[in-house]
């Protein structure tokens, strides 16, 4: 699978062109081709270069283990996905409550619509972004949802949304900073945005390097940590409020990347892996091999 790559020549973050070659992994999960990862010798941002275009990129996404994109149940992984995703929204919502009240919610990459649905069920105002097709259909057609394509962002009215979730969504766009400035545009003074993301500086990330399944490139365009989105966030005129850890999330990542290694006795060392991962996080410092940001506009 050999399709046209784009370079990126300025950091994405801070617009350094001071880049550097940091290593190359491969796409275990599809392709088994050779990827790239630059890093900006400024401000010491991660991120897949050269990428796919993003006219191209969804050739990357076309399997059936592709599981966030579909229902699928079978087979040990989408067994734990399905399991985790069941348990993640009681943990999701719990957190939500924390920070807002019932409203106007936007889930962006929305999936096969699960957490919408959820949302929906608990008296919110709901509608999805979803750029694939069939999970876009599934949402629908399950839940009557209200689910757009990604061309259809642009047109949402301005300052419309009291709560935008994107879990496990910004780490795949190609327009980083035009997205960010659209999510400033959409939500409310006083909204909450919602950002789950990898954990670059995460136990489990710094065990498996070039292994570790987080990466997922090229689906993956960056990688980021705290400090990054941190930046980021500056960047575009938000505050982060606070940053909840993602405990499951470091037993899926490490059971998949033992697959990825294939040495014996591979799901016992992902638990032992996982555990230590959650184990080193605490409540002031949660460094998880997922993290969930939360963030509101700067009201300063």
């Amino acid at each position: 699978m050999e399709h046209k790559q784009e370079s990126i020549q300025i950091c994405p973050i801070c617009e350094s062109n001071n880049i550097k070659e940091q290593f190359q992994l491969k796409d275990y999960f599809l392709s088994q081709e050779v990827f790239t990862i630059s890093k900006c010798s400024v401000c010491g941002f991660q991120f897949t270069n050269p990428r796919p275009l993003k006219s191209q990129i969804s050739l990357y996404y076309k399997s059936e283990d592709y599981i966030s994109h579909s229902n699928k149940s079978t087979g040990l992984f989408a067994v734990l996905y399905q399991l985790a995703r069941y348990l993640n929204l009681a943990f999701k919502y719990a957190i939500i409550k924390k920070h807002t009240t019932v409203g106007k919610a936007l889930d962006i990459g929305s999936g096969t619509g699960h957490f919408l649905n959820y949302l929906q069920n608990k008296n919110w105002l709901v509608q999805g972004i979803e750029p694939d097709n069939e999970a876009a259909e599934f949402s629908r057609n399950n839940f009557e949802l209200k689910i757009n394509s990604e061309s259809e962002l642009k047109k949402l009215e301005y300052n419309s949304f009291d709560l935008i979730t994107m879990w496990h969504v910004l780490e795949h766009v190609h327009d980083l900073n035009e997205r960010m400035s659209e999510l400033l545009r959409l939500i409310k003074p006083k909204g909450t945005l919602i950002l789950a993301l990898p954990n670059l500086d995460s136990f489990d990330a710094n065990y498996y390097d070039k292994y570790w399944a987080a990466y997922d490139v090229p689906r993956h365009l960056y990688h980021f940590t705290k400090k990054d989105i941190e930046n980021l966030a500056t960047k575009h005129g938000f505050v982060i409020e606070k940053i909840y850890p993602m405990k499951l999330d470091a037993f899926y990542v490490s059971l998949l990347s033992e697959k990825f290694i294939g040495k014996k006795w591979g799901f016992f060392r992902a638990i032992y892996i996982a555990l230590r991962s959650n184990i080193k996080s605490s409540a002031q410092n949660p460094t998880t091999s997922s993290l969930i940001y939360i963030l509101c506009p700067n009201k300063a």
